[in-house]
């Protein structure tokens, strides 16, 4: 019999998402007449815009004809790709990216649970609490860590609290590391690290030898002008930071599936006698051996959004998101509600209502508002009592949420 890796039975539960999804469908099947709202998981709901689509026609318009066909392309992505990514996501706000610096995926789910395997099976690591659970579960999985304590916590990982009184921004961590991770805007918070603050982490890492995986996938939905995008609009981060970045809810790509990864020349690691390495180098090698590319057609469509149309078109999509956010963060703040996020970014974290736990108020506002949220504690440890709530949602639907959660909470 084959073994299996014994690393994913320490996993203490299902996956976040999925455990949503087995509850509200368990709910629906029950109470079929219900009309369920879902603010939970961050799907987006608006279609792909025209210059999107219209470059996906003409794409596989391509793939039909034999001279224009594309079978095997690049695996770091078109060149036409990158060279659009670094002109108008860097150079326009005064990053210099080198477009072979770019690597085009096929999400950031992907690329921040994979970054991990190119690094040491010692390597030690950091993570916000509360935060996107992949960071932490791939790790769990590759065999960083140890089990799950009664919090929930795993021995090997140094957690780095995210509270209401830090502004939900993690401290600097109290021992060295070799990796930490950082969102920002965060997943689940809403919280987005200035300049400043992100120049502690620069040096920080720089003088403790650390890379920082930096996920920028809702970089787009900053609104603050003076709020860094980019983890490179921070002098020195080329030497110590790797970024990811997503179309998913820029652009509606959660079904089209396109990103990207940017890995500075710059930025190296060592070997097991002390030698430097260059991490580009072993991402490269990583990507073109277990990865075959993202498809011609998404690609195009990709480019698609750095147009003067698709700009627009885009920026139009994200102006609807955040204005429900606004919508969902001021109603139940007028109804006495606890609310934070929402202003930078896509996502409301509130307070949980009369002393209930994350799960409590998720299953009471599932079961008597038929509104669908994401438990904190699923975050981490440091989310319980709270709730996320997404603005991915037909403003109609949003709405009528807000008013089913203050007509039954308030």
């Amino acid at each position: 019999m084959a073994r299996i890796n014994d690393h994913y039975l320490k996993l203490a539960a299902g996956y976040l998402f999925p455990e949503i999804g087995r509850r509200v469908t368990a709910f629906q099947q029950a109470n079929p007449k219900a009309d369920v709202i879902r603010l939970g998981i961050g799907d987006v709901v608006l279609p792909l815009t025209p210059s999107v689509r219209q470059a996906m026609h003409d794409a596989v318009d391509e793939m039909a004809i034999a001279k224009s066909f594309k079978g095997y392309g690049p695996e770091r992505g078109y060149d036409f790709l990158r060279d659009a990514i670094a002109k108008h996501d860097f150079r326009s706000r005064g990053v210099e990216i080198d477009p072979n610096e770019i690597f085009v995926s096929d999400g950031s789910k992907c690329d921040s649970g994979n970054i991990q395997e190119i690094f040491a099976e010692d390597a030690t690591i950091a993570i916000p609490d509360p935060v996107y659970p992949v960071y932490v579960d791939t790790n769990v999985m590759a065999g960083r860590t140890g089990a799950a304590g009664s919090d929930g916590r795993y021995a090997g990982i140094q957690y780095l609290p995210c509270t209401e009184a830090s502004g939900f921004l993690p401290a600097l961590p109290k021992r060295p590391v070799d990796l930490v991770y950082l969102c920002s805007p965060n997943n689940p918070t809403g919280a987005v690290a200035t300049k400043a603050e992100l120049s502690k982490w620069v040096d920080w890492a720089r003088a403790n030898d650390a890379i920082i995986l930096f996920d920028a996938a809702y970089e787009r939905f900053v609104t603050d002008p003076a709020l860094p995008r980019s983890i490179f609009e921070i002098e020195g981060a080329r030497e110590c930071a790797i970024e990811f970045r997503s179309y998913s809810k820029t652009a509606g790509f959660t079904g089209i599936r396109c990103a990207y990864v940017v890995v500075p020349k710059e930025l190296t690691g060592r070997d097991a006698n002390g030698g430097s390495v260059a991490v580009s180098k072993l991402w490269d090698r990583r990507t073109s051996t277990k990865f075959n590319g993202v498809s011609y057609p998404v690609q195009r469509a990709a480019e698609a959004i750095y147009s003067e149309a698709g700009s627009k078109e885009v920026q139009a999509n994200i102006d609807y998101y955040m204005a429900n956010a606004a919508i969902i963060r001021a109603g139940l703040a007028k109804a006495g509600f606890h609310t934070f996020g929402g202003v930078n970014a896509p996502y409301v974290w509130m307070k949980t209502p009369g002393g209930l736990d994350s799960w409590q108020f998720f299953d009471a506002l599932l079961s008597k508002a038929n509104v669908v949220g994401t438990p904190g504690s699923g975050f981490g440890s440091c989310g319980e009592g709270y709730l996320r709530l997404s603005s991915f949602g037909f403003r109609e639907k949003v709405e009528e949420a807000v008013g089913r959660i203050v007509q039954h909470f308030a």
